[in-house]
């Protein structure tokens, strides 16, 4: 049996691949320091289910704490999700969190990657690395211009990944994710938001005029994205992992109050610092190398996001 670290475990993405390992058969432990960025109790749910699995270990503790070199010692795979997120709470005085948890966190595990006799390091990157890009689609090698604090830990994260792959042969793998949605979503994110706000009958705030857009990718899409890096992943390549679904945020709305069969009301605010216009990944990389090809379109991932967030807030 193949044993993986899954860093973050508790959280969104991090959790719903724990629970693809379990199903595929790997024993995996799980690291989270539950951060106070978001509740814990939504990250407890989400870890509730693989507490049962007897092939699980969770060990709550911070990357830049924990001793390591004996959690990993027997390691043959790690995914590495554990990130402060978020774009507009990485400015000011937050930044030195993001540089801890991002940067630091990161370096720290790779140091003791590189003595270990590792299969896969797969790091859990971000379409945040592009910023503004002129590129759409936006390839593996479009321009990188991170346009907030969060994207630039992310893309030194990368850059940290590359390193030590090519100087020390550490294995490394970076997934850059493009809006990641479905059920388990943060609640910092927009479709909890905005899901959040009709079950309440509340006022959803749009930022800008609307006409920004993003490429959306679903969740089990991104889980299969990560489990053929697994298989057939090159070692210090970097991957985008898109939905094939780029819509512009207005265009939602309908869409929300067809599923959610709810008027949506909104309210204008002034576009956020760090805000990108526009995201859309150029995935023939990763179907070539990884066979990956997303299968969930967007109006059936909305649907189960919104019976989720429904459940969640009913309890």
């Amino acid at each position: 049996m193949m044993n993986c670290l899954v860093t973050g475990a508790a959280g969104f993405i991090a959790s719903h691949l724990c629970r693809r390992l379990l199903k595929e058969g790997f024993k995996v432990v799980g690291i989270d320091s539950f951060t106070d960025f978001y509740p814990k109790r939504i990250k407890e749910k989400n870890i509730k289910p693989l507490r049962k699995d007897e092939n699980f270990e969770f060990i709550t503790g911070d990357l830049n704490d924990l001793d390591l070199k004996k959690i990993l010692k027997k390691t043959d795979y790690i995914f590495h999700h554990a990130a402060q997120a978020g774009v507009r709470a990485s400015w000011g005085d937050n930044f030195s969190v993001y540089l801890k948890n991002n940067i630091e966190a990161t370096q720290k595990l790779l140091e003791v990657a590189k003595n270990l006799n590792l299969k896969k390091f797969i790091y859990a990157s971000s379409s945040s690395v592009y910023g503004n890009c002129p590129d759409l689609p936006m390839s593996e090698t479009s321009p990188l211009h991170p346009f907030s604090p969060y994207g630039v830990t992310k893309l030194a994260a990368e850059n940290l990944c590359l390193l030590y792959c090519k100087n020390y042969g550490v294995p490394s793998i970076s997934l850059r994710f493009f809006t990641v949605y479905g059920p388990g979503q943060r609640p910092d994110m927009a479709f909890h938001k905005f899901f959040k706000a009709m079950t309440k009958d509340k006022q959803i705030p749009v930022y800008g005029d609307g006409n920004q857009t993003r490429d959306f990718t679903y969740i089990d899409d991104v889980i299969d994205a990560n489990f053929e890096s697994l298989k057939k992943g090159k070692v210090g390549e970097i991957y985008n992992i898109g939905g094939g679904t780029r819509k512009k945020l207005k265009d939602i709305f309908p869409l929300l109050e067809n599923i959610c069969q709810k008027q949506v009301r909104l309210v204008r605010k002034e576009k956020q610092k760090g805000d990108v216009s526009h995201t859309f990944a150029n995935i023939e990389k990763a179907r070539k190398d990884l066979n990956y090809s997303p299968q969930i379109k967007l109006r059936d991932g909305l649907k189960e996001e919104w019976l989720w967030t429904k459940k969640l807030y009913s309890s």
